[in-house]
């Protein structure tokens, strides 16, 4: 049975990076090409303007059918002066809480020949490879909140970092099991010299690291750890942490690399997993043929492994990117001053170095 792919390219250079995707999936999957089923459905702006609402019933219903969902980018200065719930965010969030993930995965490579763009030393960049895990659904940003005034401290706001048991327990074991598949090294990241919800999750952590003998188990400060990242980041392997934390770290590790535009992510849960490239919309350069693939490329090889259960079509995308970045292609946002080729020349160097 062909399994189910929705796609949701939304805005700006969206449609142009999933169609790049699709090409490369229809390749790898030459042989069988049965063996993927595609459906194109609206999110974000572009929903916004055909139905009215960024995250339609028609999409609702399709990625909660689906094996797993592809998106391209959603946002734009023409969407901005939305109520918040009319804008292309909010349909991104919806889809989030209706797919049911609650643990996202960046992972982060230093491409040799991209290391000349990276803010860091090339001997402290060189070799970067690590995952960050984060955790989607919990924390400070889905804790209780309330702003009001007082007559002798004037104006407040608060906001409450609020953490389960089973919420660590569900993320953290993600990272056991990535830690499992890599290099066998998992980073717990808090602030547990501060917080309580710090202190249980490093609680879980300790428990939970009974049951994988196989994996060794450091806990780092929050602080600490954005301190080495830039400093000493060959040490990590696997992090994983809180909301709040992890929004924070995987911004940072991706500008390790050199550019976002090659970076993947994956967000995962029991149902559907949801896989898309970690820029932004760019509406500046939308239409012009310009936008980097690779991100999105990478984020269909991340479905292919965790969702779809072919990880030898993902090493063989995953082998092809790193090939045409080896001989030296690169799109706008890598040129530096260097010769740049369209995004169609990129997916077509792609698709010849898979063939």
């Amino acid at each position: 049975m062909a399994k189910r792919v929705v796609l949701l390219p939304g805005d700006g250079i969206g449609p142009d990076i999933v169609a790049s995707a699709v090409r490369v999936l229809r390749q790898v999957f030459s042989d069988r090409p049965e063996a993927l089923s595609f459906q194109y459905h609206q999110l974000g702006g572009a929903a916004i303007d055909e139905t009215g609402q960024p995250f339609p019933e028609e999409t609702r219903a399709a990625v909660l059918a689906s094996d797993a969902v592809l998106l391209g980018a959603v946002g734009g200065p023409k969407w901005d002066q939305g109520p918040g719930h009319l804008r292309p965010e909010a349909g991104l969030l919806a889809l989030r809480k209706a797919l049911g993930v609650y643990a996202n995965m960046r992972p982060v490579r230093a491409y040799e020949k991209l290391l000349d763009a990276s803010p860091l030393r090339l001997d402290v960049a060189k070799g970067v490879d690590l995952l960050i895990i984060r955790e989607l659904t919990g924390g400070i940003y889905f804790g209780e909140r309330e702003r009001g005034e007082t007559a002798s401290a004037g104006r407040f706001a608060k906001d409450t970092m609020y953490y389960t048991e089973m919420e660590i327990r569900r993320v953290v074991k993600k990272g056991f099991e990535a830690a499992r598949d890599r290099k066998g090294h998992l980073t717990s990241v808090d602030k547990a010299n501060v917080l309580d919800s710090s202190r249980l999750w490093r609680e879980v952590v300790d428990d939970m690291k009974k049951d994988y003998s196989d994996v060794t188990v450091e806990h780092v400060l929050v602080d600490s750890c954005a301190m080495h990242l830039v400093t000493r980041p060959e040490r990590f392997d696997v992090i994983v942490t809180e909301n709040l934390f992890g929004d924070i770290l995987s911004d940072e590790a991706a500008v390790l690399t050199g550019s976002i535009g090659v970076l993947p992510s994956a967000s995962l849960g029991d149902g559907p997993g949801l896989y898309e490239p970690i820029h932004g919309s760019a509406p500046d350069i939308a239409g012009k043929g310009i936008a980097n693939p690779l991100g999105t490329i990478l984020s269909a090889a991340m479905m292919l492994r965790h969702s779809l259960e072919e990880p030898e079509r993902a090493d063989r995308i995953e082998e092809a990117v790193a090939r045409v970045i080896d001989k030296g292609l690169r799109t706008a946002d890598l040129a530096r001053g260097r010769e740049s080729v369209s995004t169609q020349a990129m997916t077509d160097a792609v698709i010849a170095a898979l063939a």
